[in-house]
């Protein structure tokens, strides 16, 4: 790709120190850097007078009042790169939900590195001024501070990459962020070579505190499903609840092994809220992190056990009230 307008005064900008960056004719401000990543960097931005946007945004409702935005810059230096960055790209533009993190701008260009010609994709976003939910949960925890047990299953329900934005009077909402890694939840398994393939990818693009056994060692036959996504969202789970994934511990101690700890399933529970989650909250994730593949539950079982702990929360709640 050679450079485009938007790379042509991206381009200027950084050989003259400047900090503006333009956008598919949008020019933005760079205020500070707020996420580092690989090769990806995150700004705040504010727009600027002067840009020319071509067309109408694709989500009207995500225009900033006060021009501010999330721009993410990724460096380029390979063909994997670049098809990790088009299927971030392509798996955004799929979709239109409030919990999932709408790509509201992008550009991709060639600029002059050390000695060769790279490529940068930028990608703006709405900024969650509030953080991620690991930046939440990371300032709870030196607080000894833990999300009431409703929260934790609001919060879980919408689903670390979460971020959060917290109204007023109201729980927080998730949403969710980075696709680049995003593949579908179906795979079918008939050989070692396929199973090895697997394994490695899943080493590179699965976060290893929250990734399924079967993703650790890959069987030769196999179907796979999203019930491998359900072990990661009962990891995600247990970390609303205490602030850390759930074999995280094993990091701490001598020859402990993130992928033995997975595979046995045995999860340790440190000392919570006063007063404690209730067992209901602890077996429902116990049942999404069971090591054996067929005995775990689907979405739709999660989706229909998490509307049954609200109800049975929300009418403890009234029924406390009324006494």
């Amino acid at each position: 790709m050679g450079c485009s307008f938007s790379g042509l005064n991206a381009l200027y900008d950084v050989v003259s120190g400047g900090a503006d960056v333009w956008v598919n004719e949008r020019r933005f401000k760079i205020l500070k850097q707020i996420g580092e990543g690989g090769f990806a960097f995150v700004y705040l931005v504010k727009e600027q007078q002067g840009g020319h946007p071509a067309k109408l945004p694709k989500h009207p409702k995500y225009i900033a009042d006060d021009g501010l935005y999330a721009l993410k810059k990724v460096i380029i230096q390979t063909d994997e790169q670049l098809d990790l960055v088009q299927q971030e790209i392509h798996v955004s533009s799929l979709f239109n939900h409030p919990n999932l993190l709408p790509l509201l701008e992008h550009s991709i260009i060639s600029v002059k590195g050390e000695g060769a010609w790279i490529q940068e994709a930028y990608l703006l976003f709405p900024v969650y001024e509030d953080g991620t939910l690991v930046d939440n949960l990371n300032l709870m925890r030196t607080k000894k501070e833990y999300f009431p047990t409703l929260t934790v299953l609001q919060i879980f329900k919408q689903p670390g990459n979460v971020l959060l934005s917290k109204g007023k009077e109201q729980s927080p909402l998730a949403v969710l962020m980075d696709f680049g890694s995003a593949a579908p939840a179906r795979k079918q398994l008939r050989s070692r070579s396929e199973a090895l393939a697997l394994q490695e990818w899943a080493a590179q693009h699965c976060s290893a505190p929250y990734r399924a056994p079967e993703l650790w060692d890959c069987p030769s036959v196999a179907d796979i499903d999203g019930r491998t996504d359900i072990w990661s969202l009962g990891c995600t789970l247990y970390a609303i609840m205490y602030g850390v994934s759930p074999f995280e511990y094993t990091l701490g101690e001598a020859g402990g092994s993130l992928q033995l700890a997975a595979m046995s399933g045995q999860v340790k529970w440190p000392s919570g809220p006063s007063p404690p989650y209730p067992d209901s909250l602890q077996k429902f994730v116990i049942w999404m992190l069971e090591p054996r593949v067929a005995l775990r539950p689907s979405i739709e079982d999660v989706l229909l056990h998490i509307e049954k702990l609200v109800a049975r929360l929300e009418t403890d709640s009234m029924n406390r009230n009324l006494l």
